[in-house]
C-alpha cells in the first residue's frame, strides 16, 4: 500500500513562509511526477506546481516567485517552500505523485491534505 504523508501546514501571517514535506511511502518500482495542489473553501482543487522526476518544475501563474518545489528522491520525498504568503494562499494543500508499483500497475496518488491559513 502506498501512502502519501504532508506535513507542515499552519497558520501564518501575510509575508510570512512555510514549508510543506510529502513523504512517500510503500513498496514503489518508480516515483514519476510530483506535486502539489490546493483547494480554497468553495472553489476547485488547483494546481500549485509540479516537479519531474528529473526535477524539471512548473509552477501556477499565481505563485511564480514566491513558491519553490523541490525533491529529493533517495527520501522519496516532495517539498514546497512558500515565502510572501498572502491571505489568498489560504486552502488546504494536497500532495499528489505518479507512482509505478509493479510493471503493470502505474497510477495517481493523494495526500490526505494540510491546512494553510494565511491571515491579514
Amino acid at each position: 500500500q502506498v501512502q502519501l504523508v504532508e506535513s507542515g501546514g499552519g497558520l501564518v501571517q501575510t509575508g510570512g513562509s512555510l514549508r510543506l514535506s510529502c513523504a512517500a511511502s510503500g513498496i514503489m518500482l518508480t516515483i514519476y511526477a510530483m506535486g502539489w495542489y490546493r483547494q480554497a473553501p468553495g472553489k476547485q482543487r488547483e494546481l500549485v506546481a509540479t516537479i519531474s522526476r528529473s526535477g524539471s518544475t512548473n509552477y501556477a501563474d499565481s505563485v511564480k516567485g514566491r513558491f519553490t518545489i523541490s525533491r529529493d528522491n533517495a527520501k522519496n520525498t516532495v517539498y514546497l517552500q512558500m515565502n510572501s504568503l498572502k491571505p489568498e494562499d489560504t486552502a488546504v494543500y494536497y500532495c499528489h505523485a505518479d507512482i509505478r508499483r509493479q510493471l503493470v500497475d502505474r497510477r495517481d496518488y493523494w495526500g490526505q491534505g494540510t491546512q494553510v491559513t494565511v491571515s491579514e
